[in-house]
């Protein structure tokens, strides 16, 4: 048999293969290089950046829990001019597709870091954070409201031809919903899951484990619903989607291509295993050829659910 093929489009973006970093575990994908080739990943998504830097909360602002953690960084990261000053010269060598994810507090902030950054050379891509769920103000508004989600679409979609990939919450009440409302306003795909809201007590000193009281939980703790959402979403829309949530090994992956994730994006193993892109990249490679399937694109969508009841 010969070698599968394992590329993919999404958004009309030429993946080598579907596995992408997930925005806020990599840094501006420049911390991965010194553990593995960049060039060997689909798609890396860089740290949400926003117009001016920010500084996040203050910590403690991670805590591990049973099965994943939870974080509440509060999107700190450098700002627009810094990112394209030190990060983007350097991201231009690297032969991957290159997504920046943006996050804003009003419309007027988002629109121009999408204009901003979408006559950048070196941007592929751009993903809209409208889901953090550990900032009091900002996307999580945006992402929360079906409407107000499809006025910021709408409006960002005015001010690029880039790909435009927006990033789901699952705290809401109807996540397909949401879905439909930003493939209607333009969005070329949609990235889905971002934390859930959760929080960890320390009974001893009686006190919240995160200096926010609530964070976002992440890891295998939230697979199950990240799974749910995604074939939920990917039954819904026409526009590719991105699964995210959980993600530890290559057979994590497929069980997202199955529910009808067109890529993935790998997050929280990150901070266990550096290398964990590389690794689910090979373990997606060998699951192939010990399935006898010649392109990943088979995989998609596949999910056998049975017959009616």
């Amino acid at each position: 048999m010969r070698r599968a093929n394992t590329a993919v489009s999404l958004a009309g973006l030429a993946l080598k293969n579907p596995v992408m970093t997930a925005s806020g575990t990599c840094g501006y994908g420049l911390e991965l290089a010194p553990f593995f080739d960049l060039h060997r990943l689909g798609a890396l998504v860089v740290k949400g950046i926003s117009a001016a830097p920010r500084a996040g909360n203050p910590p403690p602002r991670i805590a591990e829990t049973c099965g994943g953690m939870l974080n509440a960084i509060g999107l700190e990261n450098i700002g627009l001019e810094a990112f394209i000053r030190d990060c983007l010269p350097v991201l231009r060598n690297v032969d991957t597709v290159r997504i920046v994810n943006i996050l804003g507090e009003t419309l007027d902030e988002y629109g121009m870091l999408t204009e901003a950054l979408s006559g950048q050379e070196g941007v592929d891509g751009i993903e809209v954070n409208v889901s953090c769920p550990n900032v009091r103000k900002g996307g999580i508004a945006f992402g929360a409201d079906p409407r107000t989600l499809g006025d910021l679409i709408r409006h960002l979609r005015r001010k690029t031809p880039k790909p435009l990939l927006v990033k789901l919450s699952p705290n809401v009440t109807d996540i397909a919903e949401m879905a439909r409302w930003a493939e209607g306003e333009g969005a070329d795909a949609v990235c889905l899951i971002n934390t859930l809201r959760g929080m960890s007590v320390d009974p001893e000193t009686r006190k919240p484990r995160l200096s926010s009281v609530v964070g976002g939980l992440s890891g295998p703790a939230v697979k199950p619903v990240a799974l749910r959402m995604v074939w939920e979403v990917a039954s819904a829309v026409d526009i590719p989607v991105v699964g995210i949530g959980g993600i530890l090994q290559a057979e994590d992956a497929v069980e997202f291509l199955l529910c009808g994730a067109t890529a993935v994006q790998v997050g929280t193993a990150q901070f266990r295993d550096p290398r964990a892109c590389v690794r689910i990249i090979e373990g997606l490679e060998a699951y192939l050829e010990r399935h006898r399937i010649e392109d990943v694109r088979a995989l998609v969508g596949s999910l056998d659910v049975g017959p009616a009841p």
